[in-house]
């Protein structure tokens, strides 16, 4: 068995995603139908916790064309087992500063001998409560693994991070990079874009397709030139906020 995302941003298609934050089940259905490529159901920076998740999970399988991360808070392999263990097939696992980081992350999404994930399938939505037979032994084929790189510690191993066996992808965080940049708030300066245009090169260098979040899209498109096979375009609450702030604001002007 292969993984239909890590064929998907192999495939040399650029791939477009949109971040799920809202932890809404309504919302996530209305994001499936919109054509786009992915969705991020995110946990570290959003009121997603294991129900919900599970929700938004249970709702996207309506929509199998769309393929479906999930981040959880941090490469805890309480998590991942959790995240797993309820059909989460693609992790994108945060904060990861170095090849012993990766590796872990990597091991927590293997069952033993390769890895650390606990045993419980006859629990699990995955297995399909041990309703598909050879779940122990195909599992570990199934499941993708992107860690995320966003620190300068994280780049300076970059290279190495990327050739730990078991990553399938490298993604960079723009927000985190530029704080550790010293440019808190300004991920879209001159000096992190280039900086992470050069990240993303050397991801594909070593053979492991890379990702970035770039909500502007003349810097999207920069990314996408730099090498990158999938990218974070929007998200769901940054689409109402400011549709919200624009309805408003086109009103306002009437009464002036």
């Amino acid at each position: 068995m292969t993984n239909r995302w890590t064929q998907r941003i192999g495939d040399g298609a650029p791939r477009f995603g949109m971040w799920l934050a809202s932890g809404s089940g309504y919302v996530t259905e209305i994001c499936a139908g919109s054509g786009i490529d992915w969705l991020l159901l995110d946990q570290e920076h959003a009121p997603n916790d294991l129900r919900t998740t599970l929700e938004q999970l249970q709702v996207l399988a309506g929509y199998p064309d769309v393929d479906v991360l999930v981040r959880p808070p941090s490469a805890d392999p309480v998590f991942v087992k959790q995240l797993l263990d309820i059909g989460a097939q693609n992790l994108i696992v945060p904060m990861i500063d170095s090849p012993a980081e990766a590796a872990a992350a990597v091991a927590a999404t293997r069952y033993p001998p390769e890895g650390v994930r606990g045993v419980g399938s006859a629990l699990a939505r995955a297995s399909r409560w041990n309703r598909i037979s050879d779940y122990l032994v195909t599992a570990d084929a199934t499941v993708s693994l992107t860690v995320q790189v966003e620190t300068v510690a994280g780049l300076a191993q970059l290279g190495e991070i990327a050739d730990v066996d078991g990553v399938d992808a490298v993604f960079i965080g723009p927000a985190d990079l530029a704080a550790s940049m010293g440019k808190l708030g300004r991920p879209e300066s001159p000096e992190v874009v280039s900086t992470i245009e050069d990240a993303l090169a050397m991801i594909v260098e070593h053979g492991k397709s890379a990702g970035v979040n770039a909500f502007n899209e003349s810097v999207a498109r920069r990314y996408l030139r730099a090498g990158a096979s999938f990218v974070l375009v929007g998200a769901d609450v940054t689409l109402l906020a400011r549709g919200a702030e624009r309805l408003a604001a086109a009103y306002r002007q009437l009464e002036q």
